[in-house]
């Protein structure tokens, strides 16, 4: 079967950016309590006026342009997001339309915060099924709009922005070796947006309510990322042969700067060969993933041969890892 790799990468990211000091004016928390508790000091707010899909094309068409392709060249886009811009039709139908990409077969991935990996995965089957030749990988959210400013403990957390990539045939550059996903529904509760949906269509009760916004437990979501985190760089180093010298970076969602660093405390591969932006961004759920690859690369903190795992975890419960070749 033919590999996979990524042909070009693209973010974006929206220009107003809500600091901790803002944050102080709206809910009772400080500068100091959120850094020491997330890492996070500012994340970016997209405008009234903007959709998940608006994202999403500003960093498709960085990403075909950096694989050196048109829109017409795309046969797959595969879309993660939460936070679609409408229940139906998919999101990357919207996104197909914007592109001009009208000769790609378009479909949504919901799959919280590891939906990018989750999306990654489907398109690299496509791939190396040969029923795809140039697939785009979108993961884009607008969380701004589904979070409760009410809520001291969770509307420090999220941030908005989208990442994409384009996978093809690269003869054996930037190739994606392995991937994993797992998920496990018990732990559903533990992160939600229980409004909106078939169970509790939106209403005067359920607006009254405010369940069209997020829910999260977060004791329960910080135990639970600190060993998945673990596992899944553990897994991936076991199933390719890898020792933790041969990692040159790690590229994980960017839940919280203190699941991160409890986790690389239980494993060989310590921060300084993590790539961290959370303290720009927020959690940009599905969008983290991408933007924070696309970033590694132009910093040059990768190189040809170079061995990245990415990882993810978060609603459902859900996870995933990927390990590229560079």
């Amino acid at each position: 079967m033919p590999h996979s790799g990524i042909l070009g990468l693209g973010l974006h990211v929206p220009e107003k950016r809500l600091t901790n000091s803002d944050l102080e004016k709206m809910v009772d928390t400080s500068d100091a309590w959120i850094v020491e508790r997330t890492g996070i000091r500012e994340r970016r707010i997209v405008s009234d006026h903007m959709a998940s899909s608006d994202l999403g094309e500003h960093a498709a068409r960085q990403a075909i342009e950096d694989a050196g392709l048109k829109p017409e060249d795309i046969d797959l886009i595969v879309l993660s997001t939460i936070t679609p811009d409408m229940l139906f039709p998919a999101t990357a139908c919207f996104l197909q339309t914007k592109l001009g990409a009208f000769n790609a077969a378009a479909f949504d991935v919901s799959a919280a915060c590891s939906g990018f990996v989750y999306a990654l995965t489907v398109a690299d089957s496509f791939i190396r099924a040969g029923r795809s030749r140039n697939a785009l990988v979108v993961g884009t959210e607008v969380l701004s709009k589904f979070t409760d400013y009410q809520d001291r403990r969770s509307c420090i957390l999220f941030g908005d922005g989208a990442g994409a990539v384009v996978l093809g045939q690269t003869g054996g550059r930037r190739e994606i070796l392995y991937t994993h996903l797992g998920a496990d529904g018990r732990g559903a509760v533990h992160m939600m947006l229980p409004g909106g949906g078939s169970k509790h269509p939106a209403s005067p009760d359920t607006l009254a309510a405010r369940l069209h916004y997020m829910k999260i437990n977060g004791r329960e979501v910080f135990e639970f990322a600190v060993k998945k985190m673990r596992d899944l760089i553990a897994d991936a180093m076991e199933k390719c042969s890898l020792r933790a010298a041969d990692v040159a970076l790690v590229v994980p969602h960017q839940v919280n700067y203190r699941i991160i660093e409890s986790a690389c405390k239980k494993i060989e591969v310590g921060l300084d060969r993590v790539y961290l932006n959370i303290d720009r961004y927020g959690n940009t759920s599905s969008a983290s993933v991408p933007i924070a690859l696309c970033e590694a690369v132009r910093d040059g903190r990768l190189k040809p041969g170079d061995v990245v795992i990415l990882v993810a975890f978060g609603a459902g419960l859900t996870w995933g890892s990927a390990v590229i070749r560079w």
